[in-house]
């Protein structure tokens, strides 16, 4: 067999490389491992350094998270708390000619609702220790509802008149004002109307219903137990007793003279002489109840406030709790209803 050279092509390139590394001398083997780690040092350090920025970026995100959830929250609660003093076509808050505060009652008078006593008077202590309030309007538009509620909110307005003279009081009537509603209006030396409003219902109702001939009809019956005699006064499972209604008549009719002395106090010489009919529960558009004496003038909020008070700026004072005691309310009014819906109940309506 000829003795020759071998091609280049003849080499296995693994047997060349392992002749090559094993050819190699050991310092420049020791250098190609030392290259090898830094390579690898490299590049875990690589790995090692996107997975801090992405922890970084994760962690940023979380907090930005966290910071618009409390900012959310903050918003909430403002607006829950702070919600209220702001009217829907108010002026800002930050000129500083004054402005006319307004206090809203725009429902039933009733405890444990949003136009309770204790938060109609506490807007109207807010609107009159304003520094800026030039005068307060109280805007009504309800059907009535408690003469204890009223009659609180009577005496706290004639009260808050006294310890600030110099603030101007009107009371202005939108669709209705009846009842415990003018009751109210009656504290305040002026009271505007619209044309249309529907005024007066001087009067007082306790309201009841009879359910013994039903109870015979379906076999229903009573087995309701009391320790006094007239402890089950008025119920609707018995006949109407002629003594208990007596006793009732005799409760309406010491607070229906309660309510006239209240308005006669409030309007004075400006009421109609000798027309008993104001004080039997009737009502009267807003341009008979001026005739009347029940209304001053015919105007809006915003004309009492440009023409009468000079403020034509006008700031909500008009209290009703935050959300949590607003939601507490309506469950507390909801329980109530459902408790003494089946019993009597002196009401102004």
């Amino acid at each position: 067999m000829d003795k020759r050279e071998p091609d280049l092509i003849d080499i296995d390139p693994e047997v060349s490389a392992n002749v090559s590394e094993s050819a190699m001398p050991p310092s420049a083997w020791m250098e190609q491992m030392e290259a090898n780690r830094a390579a690898e040092r490299q590049v875990l350090e690589s790995l090692l350094q996107e997975n801090t920025l992405e922890k970084k970026r994760s962690r940023m995100w979380k907090n930005l998270f966290r910071l618009f959830i409390v900012l959310y929250l903050v918003f909430i609660a403002w607006h829950s708390v702070n919600g209220e003093w702001s009217a829907e076509d108010m002026e800002g808050l930050t000129a500083s000619s004054g402005h006319t505060a307004v206090v809203s009652v725009m429902g039933p008078i009733m405890p444990a609702t949003p136009y309770s006593a204790e938060n109609i008077i506490q807007g109207l202590v807010n609107a009159f220790e304003d520094p800026d309030t030039k005068g307060v309007i109280l805007r009504i538009n309800s059907p009535g509802g408690s003469p204890v509620q009223a009659g609180q909110i009577y005496d706290a307005m004639l009260l808050l008149r006294k310890r600030n003279p110099t603030i101007p009081v009107y009371a202005a009537l939108e669709d209705l004002c009846a009842s415990g509603g003018y009751y109210i209006a009656a504290s305040a030396p002026n009271i505007y109307a619209d044309k249309a409003s529907l005024v007066g219902s001087i009067g007082v109702i306790m309201q009841g219903f009879g359910l013994e001939k039903a109870m015979d009809k379906l076999g229903v019956e009573s087995r309701q137990l009391t320790s006094g005699k007239n402890k089950s006064f008025m119920s609707p499972f018995a006949p109407v007793d002629p003594k208990e209604s007596a006793h009732a008549k005799s409760l309406l009719q010491r607070i229906h003279k309660q309510f006239i002395k209240a308005v006669k106090q409030g309007r004075g010489d400006r009421l109609k002489p000798g027309d008993q009919d104001l004080f039997e529960g009737l009502v009267w558009t807003g341009d008979q109840a001026v005739k009347l004496g029940l209304v001053d003038g015919l105007g809006s909020p915003s004309y009492i406030a440009r023409t009468k008070i000079g403020a034509k700026r006008m700031v909500d004072f008009t209290y009703k709790g935050d959300w949590f005691s607003r939601m507490g309310l309506r469950v507390d009014a909801l329980v109530r209803n459902a408790v003494m819906g089946s019993t009597p109940a002196l009401m102004l309506r």
